[in-house]
This record gives C-alpha cells, structure tokens and sequence, in this order.
C-alpha cells in the first residue's frame, strides 16, 4: 500500500540510508558500551571514570571528542553550509542507588529483553542509542542536519559544571533533541523548577502568657495560599503552575512562641511563566515574608509543534506530550525537545533496568527522524 506524500517525505531518508547502516548492528554495539557504562560507577560530579571510558571510545569510532570537565562531545566532520545545527544530548551521571536494590546497581545483568543496571534507562539507554545514531551518520554531508552529539555530566543536580559549563563552548544550536525516558515519544514542553528558602517572622515569648507573635501562625496563611492558589496561564501541555510546600521548621522548645518560621517551596513552571515572573507575583502578595531562591536558572522549556522534528515525529506514529520532570533542557537557550527509550516512571527505582528493544526502536526511530 503506497504511504501518503507526506508521510513518505519523512521516511523515505530511513530507507536512502539503510545500505550503510544495520539496526540490529548498532543496537549490538549500543548494548556493549551500556554495559560497560553501568559498571563504571558514575554518581553525579562523580562522573570521571565514565567520562574517561567515553572519550576514549569515540576516539576509536574515528570521532574527534573534545572534553570540558566531564562533558564529552563531537562535531560532525562534514561542512556544515546552510544547515541546521541539531544537538544530540543525554547525560551520564546517575542519582546515587537506592538501598533496595536486589541486583548489584554496578553488574549489568540482562534477564529476557531486560538490561538491569543503575543509569540503564536514565538515561544510558537514550546515550548510547543517540551515540551510535552519530557515530553512523557522522560522516554523511547530505542530512538535513549538522550534528553534534554531547554526553553531559552533573545532570541529575543540575551542576555548575555540567551541560551549563560546556554549552558557551560549542558552536551556536538551532535545536536540541535531548535522550531522556520517554517511551520514544516527543516531548515538546518541560516544566521548570525554582527552589524558594522562606522565611516567616514573629517576635519571642512565653507560651503560658499572651505574649509574642507566633512565626508559624504567620507563616501559614500563605502556606495556605500556596496550596490554593492557581496563577492564571495554565496549557494543554503541562496545565498550571505547581507550588507546593514541601519542608517547614519553626521553633526551639515547647513553651517558647517561636519568632521564626521556616519553609521550603518546589515551584514548577509552565512555559506560560518565567521563574522570575512566579517570584515577583509570590513576593508582591506576600511582602512581609522572605523569599529567597536557591537559583532562577532552571526554566521551563518548549519547542514549537509546527517544528519539522516535530512533524516528522508526528508523522512516525508518535504522539507529543508535556513533561512535569526536570532536565538539562532547563539550561538550554533555544529550542529542544525530550526523545528516548524506556519509561521516565522507572527511572530513580531500585531495579531499573531498560529493554533491549527499546534500544533497538530507538536507533531505528532517531535514523528515521534525522536522517
């Protein structure tokens, strides 16, 4: 059955391409170095040994890795003319393993079409499938496309020395495609994050006598208010702004008013706001508390449905979708989406683990998307 005009636009590149390119091939070498990835133990700022491992790998593959801490990237070798440049990034680093693990977090171990191994699916899967997806097209001038692919460290804290120290160095990007779990399916909007330090003030007394001006009655009015109130923008894509309480500490012993409360807030975004923009609005109803963010950085991100990745995305059967959880998107200055194998509810759990084929589809999918 012959496919639509425009759904054969989109696929026909995969097929141009397949005389120099093996699936099952690259998925065989993409499953040996996550292996070896998983063995390297590679906590966040931790992440030396892996970083090491990688260099030296693309070295051999004929890539001409450059380095910035434990950042690790290359270049497509080709000119790059009138092309779009098209990042392709997932992380190395790894949260640190929970203490329910059965299996060793360090010893790969494969179970059916299951991989299990801590950073097996965050994101190893989605680096090492966009890894073999470059190092195979790294040399072909014809993509629509000039690829650089980066592994980038110091994710899962969001670290100074991660993909925000290294993105001044390369040359400017016109869009990213980021490897994080998403059951390969497009994740157009992320939610961003801003951590707020607060702080509620009373004035000391004694606890039997009507005395003082308790912090934490101060304190929880807007406690409330948090917990209600809804800013005005919400999306089809992440819906509204979420604040949420999530630490409080007031108090020094039972028969002592407090004179300071303290609290803790986890905002997450919606690309309708800025993390400035929810601060100012939070401060301006609130002017007698302290507000102080851990850091603005940490922005919501969102990358234009109408995007050629994105149709060609839509026109491979895949569905768009908004994601509450952070990544390094939140550091990237210009558009980019979420795309890769396993699913984002295993990862941080003991026992993680990724399947094989989803490394399989992976390749095949990101060939047929940039090729």
């Amino acid at each position: 059955m012959a496919l639509p005009i425009s759904r054969c636009w989109f696929i026909k590149p995969f097929f141009l391409h397949l005389h120099y390119m093996n699936a099952s091939q690259l998925t065989h070498e993409a499953l040996q170095v996550l292996q070896r990835l998983i063995s390297i133990p590679s906590v966040s700022r931790n992440e030396t040994a892996a970083a090491d491992f990688l260099f030296d790998y693309l070295k051999t593959k004929g890539a001409n890795p450059q380095r910035h801490h434990n950042n690790i990237w290359c270049e497509q070798t080709t000119t790059k003319g009138n092309r779009p440049t098209l990042l392709l990034n997932a992380h190395i680093d790894t949260v640190k393993p929970a203490a329910t693990w059965k299996h060793d977090p360090f010893t790969p171990c494969i179970e059916g079409d299951q991989l299990f191994g801590l950073g097996s699916n965050d994101c190893g899967g989605g680096l090492v499938a966009l890894m073999q997806v470059f190092l195979a097209l790294q040399h072909y001038k014809e993509l629509p496309y000039h690829l650089i692919f980066l592994a980038s460290a110091e994710e899962e804290v969001s670290g100074k020395t991660g993909i925000e120290s290294v993105l001044p160095l390369l040359p400017p990007i016109d869009v990213a495609l980021v490897g994080e779990p998403t059951g390969m399916q497009p994740a157009i909007a992320e939610k961003g994050l801003m951590v707020l330090d607060c702080t509620a003030h009373g004035r000391s007394g004694h606890a039997a006598r009507n005395e003082g001006m308790n912090a934490i009655y101060e304190a929880l009015p807007c406690i409330e208010w948090l917990r209600t109130f809804e800013f005005e923008k919400k999306t089809d894509l992440l819906g509204p702004v979420k604040t949420s309480v999530t630490m409080i500490n007031a108090g020094t012993q039972h028969n002592v008013v407090p004179d300071v409360c303290n609290f803790v807030v986890d905002v997450r975004a919606n690309e309708c706001y800025t993390n400035e923009e929810i601060l100012a609005a939070i401060q301006a109803q609130w002017p007698t508390i302290d507000f102080k963010p851990r850091s603005t950085r940490l922005h919501s991100s969102r990358i234009d449905a109408q995007h050629p990745l994105i149709q060609r995305a839509l026109a491979l059967g895949r569905t768009p979708f908004g994601s509450p959880t952070l990544s390094d998107q939140a550091l990237m200055r210009f558009p980019s989406f979420k795309m890769g194998p396993g699913d984002s509810a295993r990862s941080h759990t003991a026992e993680e683990f990724i399947r094989m084929s989803e490394i399989k589809e992976a390749i095949e999918l990101y060939t047929q998307l940039i090729g």
